[in-house]
């Protein structure tokens, strides 16, 4: 049953953030070899004076199981 978070500034419409949920959901289920109905996707608007936060204490913090790591810095 995977899901995935994803964090994002805001301003996206529904529309938009949908359209994604749906892509990232397929991908993961074909990556992952299981059935579309068991993945859920989030997506979680953080404002970018909050990204410092999101950055240290979730990306870095999880280091260890991060597979694809940014290509910037806070």
């Amino acid at each position: 049953m995977p899901h995935v978070e994803i964090k994002c500034y805001p301003g996206r419409t529904e529309e938009v953030k949908q359209n994604c949920a749906d892509k990232v959901a397929e991908v993961v289920a074909e990556a992952l070899g299981c059935n579309l109905s068991s993945v859920s996707v989030a997506i979680k608007e953080v404002d970018q004076a909050d990204w410092k936060n999101v950055y240290d204490g979730q990306i870095m913090a999880d280091k260890d199981v991060l597979y694809k790591e940014p290509g910037y810095t806070v």
